[in-house]
């Protein structure tokens, strides 16, 4: 009896003919949609570091396991995995772990490739000594806010804002700066629930408030915040523009205060404008901007840090004869 008669033995493999010729264009399958080339273990790998945070920079087994919806050995070996080559360490008790090294590398590496880091640090130092505020350099990912870089004032005053610090696109200045390209449609698509988480109360309640912020920020060109997301902090910013003219990064100041020197106004809002605008011309932007906004429109754009009670009506006065123009409306 031959190998192949064997029961339980594998059958032969055929052997290879002349290679047939291309069937024609029509008779081509479509092209294989993105699932087709995903490895679904490198996904779990992927999604299990994301499970790291500031936050909770330990795991374990277990819980990693409840979170991934995944069998308690399954995560174990990808754990064993991704220890062998640095993405995680085990912790003393031999059950937990947290973030390795090579995770770090690979996020230098990250910022390193970035043109925007490299070509925005002398800017970002520039603008910091010229303003006497710390400077920032964001991006955006999906609904985050995530810095780049950030070069500390001079002040004694310490941040807890640091290089890959991540904070809500919707409740901050730099996020509504950051989305100013999008559409109505996107942002909803963004946010679809019906009621944003409200950080503060300059938090817009909704995708259309947000958008309307983030519109009127990109039809101004910059923005001044005081006490927008925190009580205490107060931001100048404007966005960075790449060789399309899409919104690529934000870039601003820090001022901590409940507000900002009125006599100030002006002079920051042209400093961090002209960082932004020699940030974008560096990226091949070369669509004509104007450096500043005359100084007395400045005060008439400064978002608000909440929502004021409406006056009680007055009297109406006589008209005189020769009537003073009336102030602008702040927005």
């Amino acid at each position: 009896m031959t190998a192949s008669a064997r029961a339980g033995a594998a059958p032969a493999i055929p052997a290879v003919h002349a290679v047939q010729p291309i069937p024609p264009a029509q008779a081509v399958p479509p092209a294989p949609t993105a699932e087709r080339y995903t490895v679904p273990g490198l996904e779990r790998g992927l999604r299990l570091l994301a499970e790291f945070s500031r936050r909770e920079p330990v795991l374990g087994a277990p819980e990693l396991a409840r979170r991934l919806g995944l069998p308690r050995s399954a995560v174990f070996r990808l754990l064993v995995t991704l220890e062998s080559l640095g993405f995680v360490e085990r912790q003393p008790d031999g059950r937990s772990f947290k973030l390795g090294v090579a995770v770090l590398r690979l996020g230098f590496e990250y910022l390193a490739a970035q043109g925007l880091v490299e070509l925005g640090r002398p800017l970002l130092e520039r603008l910091r000594d010229d303003s006497g505020y710390a400077a920032s350099l964001a991006v955006r990912d999906g609904r985050d806010v995530v810095y780049l870089h950030r070069v500390a004032s001079h002040s004694p005053f310490a941040s807890s804002v640091t290089v890959g610090t991540r904070l809500p696109v919707h409740a901050t200045v730099l996020g509504h700066v950051l989305i100013g390209d999008l559409s109505l449609a996107e942002v909803r698509a963004l946010y679809p629930e019906a009621q944003l988480p409200q950080a503060s109360a300059n938090t817009p309640r909704d995708a259309q408030a947000l958008f309307d912020s983030a519109q009127t920020t990109r039809t101004r060109g910059w923005v001044l915040a005081e006490a927008f997301f925190e009580p205490h902090i107060c931001t100048v910013a404007a966005p960075v523009r790449g060789a399309q003219g899409q919104i690529v990064a934000a870039l601003g100041l820090t001022v901590h205060g409940a507000q900002i020197p009125a006599d100030q106004h002006a002079r920051l809002v042209a400093q961090v404008r002209g960082a932004a605008l020699q940030l974008s011309t560096l990226l091949n932007f070369h669509e004509a901007v104007a450096p500043s906004d005359p100084p007395r429109a400045v005060a008439s754009l400064i978002v608000p840090t909440a929502p004021t009670a409406p006056t009680a009506p007055t009297a109406p006065t006589a008209p005189t004869a020769s009537p003073r123009r009336t102030a602008r409306a702040k927005p």
